[in-house]
């Protein structure tokens, strides 16, 4: 088993899933310990038992502070520090701003943007003692909007601003922000969007392009938390071969 992170101790939240399952997985493979987060606990059991190192099960909830700073604190308890916090957790509900059900630009603003931000808020002490990281999971969608995903494209926008702002106030401490910017991946995430319209958009996007997988944005984390301590990879924008924005 490989040891660039041995010893390490890693925070993934939104990991039940796709990006967040597949980072835990890459990273404790590299001989991290890795607590995991996400609402559905049954699933991070299953990656807990799939996983080489060793891995804590958190429920955490991003939208509440309460559940944040329980599971940073948990982390410190089991671990004894937190190196790396890969704030992965996020909703797409894609759909156009004409008759939106606005309780879902709400989901995405305090889930995607305000629930990495909580968490930043509540790892950051650790993060300055270990010296360590930040990744934020943002989105092409960060970069370029497009029609029907106004709200998304806003929170991600926001990620990368808030990481900006960060990065500058921190990296002279020793703390590396990285900005993770995935384009279209095979995930979960358009199963959550109700419009049947947008999810056919969606199936065909998929279906005409070779898309990428949970695996590859997880090498592209690891790439980044494992490069000497002097270096600092800022931003990784990694689209599929096929997509043209």
């Amino acid at each position: 088993m490989s040891t660039r992170l041995d010893g390490k101790v890693v925070l993934v939240t939104g990991a039940s899933s796709g990006i967040g399952e597949a980072a835990a997985l890459a990273l404790s493979a590299e001989g991290a310990r890795v607590a995991v987060g996400a609402r559905r606990t049954d699933r991070l059991e299953s990656l807990a038992d799939k996983a080489p190192g060793e891995v804590l099960v958190l429920e955490l909830d991003v939208t509440d502070q309460e559940s944040v700073r329980s599971a940073v604190a948990r982390t410190v308890e089991r671990f004894g520090a937190l190196d790396v916090l890969v704030n992965n957790a996020g909703v797409m509900l894609n759909g156009p701003v004409l008759g939106a059900d606005t309780s879902e630009w709400t989901r995405m603003v305090e889930t995607n943007l305000l629930g990495s931000m909580y968490t930043v808020h509540a790892a950051l002490p650790h993060l300055l003692e270990s010296k360590g990281t930040v990744l934020q999971i943002s989105s092409t969608s960060g970069r370029i909007a497009s029609a029907n995903s106004g709200v998304y494209a806003a929170t991600k926008f926001g990620i990368t601003a808030f990481a900006e702002s960060l990065r500058q106030e921190i990296t002279a401490q020793g703390v590396r922000v990285v900005v993770v910017e995935p384009g279209f991946v095979a995930t979960e995430l358009m199963a959550h969007v109700k419009d049947p319209a947008m999810r056919e958009m969606a199936r065909k996007m998929a279906a005409s392009m070779r898309t990428l997988q949970p695996e590859d944005i997880a090498d592209a984390i690891v790439y980044a938390v494992t490069q000497p301590e002097h270096v600092a990879v800022n931003e990784i924008l990694i689209r599929p071969t096929d997509q043209t924005r």
